[in-house]
């Protein structure tokens, strides 16, 4: 059965889908090279190209709808009332903050593959997304949630692994579904973990996810290896590569029983890791390389999940505290 997020995106990519056919030879042919330019020179993730494609799909359909065809009228004037339409349609600001992105992007190569006059999105300025903190477990939480899954046979030892090395180093889903066994360097304890834009980055795990891979790849993956396993480090029961979405269902099933019952997401698990590196004392910028960010600005959001240690901090260094 499809959740109701999955539902959503497929609609949302079916709704894309029309509206690309609605919009004539001429600009679905600069969709096409613009997505080329994303994967080839770009070297965006899928999930982005989609995203990005989807948003100017519309930015385009919304340039036709004005009685403008042409992609050489597109102007700052436009692009200002696309995003004001969005607004009155209640896009949250995280929304109106991705797809101005997108335009910029869009303006940038349309300009350099001299199909519009100008950089016409240089000037286009979207509200600061709104960034929320999802729930953050604390750290006997977190270990309830991991002790939680226990067993020997393979599923429930595949398992253990997906929450040690999700909380124990705090990759991405994505990054754990992609290790493979040769990104283990088991003697250090570290891995090597392919991120975003294909960016390489090592990250040390800790003895109870090494003990939990060990029995992992005794007792469990021999199980379900096949040829076509290849190597993957983990995998589904027919013996392929783990995908992302079973890899949540996991995370979201150990966590219920200790945040109420809804459960968190992977990026739960990596908001916690990062909230408790740094409210046991590690460095900001050595956080911003375990997490692979390419912004110290975007690590610095899990400070204010530790206020607490930021308190201690304050109240023993500051003479008027």
């Amino acid at each position: 059965m499809a959740t109701p997020g999955a539902g959503r995106k497929g609609v949302h990519r079916i709704e894309v889908a029309t509206l690309r056919q609605e919009l004539g030879p001429e600009l679905a042919a600069v969709l096409t090279a613009f997505e080329r330019f994303l994967r080839l020179e770009r070297n965006r993730s899928v999930h982005t190209v989609q995203a990005y494609l989807g948003d100017i799909t519309q930015l385009l359909h919304y340039l036709r709808s004005a009685g403008e065809p042409d992609l050489r009228t597109l102007d700052l004037r436009l692009l200002r009332g696309w995003l004001a339409s969005l607004r009155q349609a209640g896009a949250s600001r995280t929304t109106l903050a991705r797809r101005a992105a997108a335009a910029r992007t869009f303006s940038t190569w349309a300009f350099q593959s001299q199909l519009i006059a100008a950089d016409v999105a240089e000037l286009l300025v979207s509200p600061r997304p709104h960034r929320s903190i999802p729930t953050v477990l604390s750290a006997a939480e977190a270990g309830q949630a991991v002790d939680s899954l226990d067993g020997d046979e393979p599923e429930q030892l595949r398992d253990r692994v997906v929450l040690e090395l999700l909380y124990g180093t705090g990759i991405r889903v994505a990054e754990l579904v992609g290790l493979d066994l040769t990104d283990l360097d088991r003697g250090r304890r570290v891995l090597r973990v392919i991120g975003k834009g294909d960016k390489q980055r090592t990250v040390p795990y800790g003895i109870p996810a090494d003990a939990a891979l060990q029995r992992w790849l005794d007792h469990g993956r021999p199980v379900w290896a096949t040829p076509a396993s290849g190597q993957a480090l983990l995998l589904g029961r027919r013996g392929g590569r783990l995908d992302q979405r079973t890899a949540r269902r996991v995370v979201n099933a150990a966590t219920a029983s200790v945040v109420g019952g809804s459960g968190l997401s992977p990026h739960g698990l990596r908001h916690s890791a990062a909230t408790h590196l740094l409210d046991g004392g590690a460095d900001l910028r050595a956080v911003q390389e375990l997490l692979g960010h390419a912004s110290l600005a975007t690590t610095q959001i899990y400070t204010h999940v530790s206020v607490d240690r930021l308190r201690r901090s304050f109240e023993q260094a500051h003479p008027r505290a």
